[in-house]
């Protein structure tokens, strides 16, 4: 399966991509002396996309499990190289699971899957970085928004 994107310039350094729904998001950087941003980074984008391809497997997979829970969250921090081209040699990856009656082992059971089988950008990040997961519970609480 090929997927194609096109990147159009919209001034200055600032870019729009499409994906292969239709959907659009903007892209740019920090500018020294430019004070508003309208988009995400690049590289920060990579993170959210770890990001999203694993939520989507956990909670697709809770949902099959039929696991019912209050809230869910993953943090990503990555850590660039000191020297250009700079990319995430180290990633971390949190899931954060809130409810009163969490089932500890389906939601273990939902991120090994998403990490060693199913989240394809996972298999990615791993070709260029080292990656580490862990799992949070908030037992009793909800995120606060």
């Amino acid at each position: 399966m090929v997927h194609k994107i096109v990147t159009e310039w919209k001034g200055d350094l600032t870019f729009e991509s499409d994906n292969p729904s239709g959907k659009t998001v903007i892209m740019d950087t920090d500018v020294e002396g430019q004070d508003g941003r309208f988009g995400l980074s690049p590289k920060a984008m990579m993170l959210s996309s770890l990001a999203g391809c694993s939520a989507l497997d956990v909670i697709s997979t809770l949902n099959k499990m039929k696991v019912d829970i209050d809230d869910f969250r993953i943090e990503v921090a990555g850590e660039l190289t000191d020297e250009h081209p700079k990319y995430y040699h180290s990633v971390e990856v949190e899931y954060h699971f809130y409810g009163s009656d969490l089932n500890k082992k389906k939601c273990e059971r939902a991120v090994s899957l998403s990490v060693e089988k199913y989240c394809g950008v996972m298999e990615m990040f791993r070709r260029f970085a080292e990656i580490k997961t862990n799992i949070v519970y908030h037992i009793g609480t909800k995120r606060n928004t």
